[in-house]
C-alpha cells in the first residue's frame, strides 16, 4: 500500500495560481491511475482529475481549462496546476492512488492539502 503525501495548499486571491504536489512513498510507474479529489465545507468529494499511467487525463467540468494534472514518474510524484482559481474552488485537495483502473473504487489517501481562494 502507498503512503502519500500532499503540499502546495495556502491562501491565493481569486485569479492567482497553487501547484499541488502528491509524493507517494514509493514508485508509481506501475500505478495505473493516480487522482485528485476536492472536499469543500457541507459537500461531498468531489473527482477534480485525474491521470493514468500512459498519460491520460480527465477532468471535473468545473476546472477545464484552468486546472492541469501530470505525473513525474522519476520523482514518485504527481502535480495540480490550478490557474485562474476562484472562490469557488476552496477546498481540502486529497491525492488518491486507486488498486485499480476504477479511479472511484478504493485506493490510498493522502491527508489532504488546504486550498483557499479568497480576497
Amino acid at each position: 500500500q502507498v503512503q502519500l503525501v500532499e503540499s502546495g495548499g495556502g491562501l491565493v486571491q481569486p485569479g492567482g495560481s497553487l501547484r499541488l504536489s502528491c509524493e507517494a512513498s514509493r514508485s508509481i510507474f506501475s500505478i495505473r491511475a493516480m487522482a485528485w479529489y476536492r472536499q469543500a465545507p457541507g459537500k461531498q468529494r468531489e473527482l477534480v482529475a485525474a491521470i493514468t499511467s500512459g498519460g491520460s487525463t480527465n477532468y471535473a467540468d468545473s476546472v477545464k481549462g484552468r486546472f492541469t494534472i501530470s505525473r513525474d514518474n522519476a520523482k514518485n510524484t504527481v502535480y495540480l496546476q490550478m490557474n485562474s482559481l476562484k472562490p469557488e474552488d476552496t477546498a481540502v485537495y486529497y491525492c488518491k492512488a486507486p488498486y485499480s483502473d476504477y479511479v472511484a473504487g478504493a485506493g490510498s489517501w493522502g491527508q489532504g492539502t488546504q486550498v483557499t481562494v479568497s480576497s
